[in-house]
């Protein structure tokens, strides 16, 4: 352990544990419980198919019985760090990191096209659960498990029939994101096609401003181009027809383990009530067009200023 330094701990995953990296930058260790043991055989048979995945190196167990996998670096920085650094006082993503998406993401597409699996609808209902987090999501808002949002992911499940299954990344986005490709497979399944990669900039707008940069309209139309045109070429059809029904799971998904305990926190009382609010807006656009657009999300600033507003007057 002596050769390793910590990164950070490991506070997503149940199993405890930390990142390390290696003296030279070469190498991470993760330690953590059981789980990790299964993440690192998962992520062995996507590099054997061809996906854009560190290389496990190593595994095993710790004199302290924690399971360690060490993994080949693919950098230090993704691509919401270069985003971040590149701002310059301003707000809109630069090209250069939306451009570096597009590689990746059409690097990840064309190894799950090549590997698709015929949909059926209860793999695409097994997705729903398992991407939308919905048995915790309904647990904690048991007043959002209602017909009308049960029919509206019936809806989304329908609307998918016929788009191939591919082993996915669940929690894809530019943090887990690298110029040379994708880490992070914690969170996998089976998904739609598409479902990983066509959100990457979609779903910056569900942080509520926070993340620091935006993504314009000319960018994400060039993103999922970039995408369709893959997307056309592995499977027949483009992916931007999908994103109604894909982001209607990620509204869900996003309001997952939101649900704050210590009721002084009121900052994490907002953001829950704030994510509440964009699961009711997809709804109510979804139910309209079969679209989303989150352009038209508020801000977490302007949400709370409106709470303030209303609770004042």
């Amino acid at each position: 352990m002596d050769t390793w330094r910590v990164v950070k701990k490991r506070t997503a995953d149940p199993g405890g544990g930390a990142v390390h990296v290696s003296s030279d930058g070469t190498r991470y260790m993760r330690t953590s419980g059981a789980s990790l043991a299964a993440e690192a055989a998962f992520q062995r048979q996507l590099a054997a198919l061809g996906y854009p995945v560190p290389r496990v190196l190593d595994d095993g167990t710790t004199d302290d019985g924690d399971v360690f996998v060490v993994e080949e670096s693919l950098g230090e920085r993704s691509l919401h760090d270069m985003a971040l650094e590149s701002l310059d006082g301003a707000r809109d993503l630069p090209d250069t990191v939306v451009d570096l998406a597009a590689e990746v993401g059409g690097r990840l597409l064309r190894a799950q096209a090549a590997h698709a699996v015929p949909a059926d609808l209860q793999a695409l209902r097994s997705w729903v659960r398992e991407a939308g987090w919905t048995d915790n999501v309904f647990a904690e808002n048991p007043d959002l498990d209602t017909p009308r949002v049960r029919a509206a992911l019936d809806r989304a499940v329908a609307r998918l029939a016929g788009v191939p299954m591919v082993p996915g990344h669940l929690d894809y986005g530019l943090p887990n994101v690298l110029p040379v490709g994708v880490i992070d497979w914690q969170h996998r399944g089976l998904v739609p096609l598409g479902y990983d990669t066509a959100l990457a900039l979609e779903i910056i707008p569900f942080k509520g401003g926070t993340k620091g940069y935006r993504a314009g309209p000319e960018q994400r139309r060039r993103y999922l181009e970039a995408l369709n045109e893959v997307a056309r070429a592995t499977a027949g059809q483009p992916l931007s027809q999908h994103l109604g029904p894909y982001l209607l799971v990620k509204a869900v998904f996003f309001l997952a383990l939101m649900k704050p305990t210590d009721p002084a926190r009121t900052d994490k009382r907002l953001k829950w009530h704030y994510r509440r609010h964009l699961l009711t807006e997809v709804l109510e656009q979804y139910e309209r067009t079969g679209a989303v657009d989150p352009a038209r999300f508020p801000t977490l600033d302007s949400f709370a200023a409106r709470r303030d507003s209303a609770a004042h007057s």
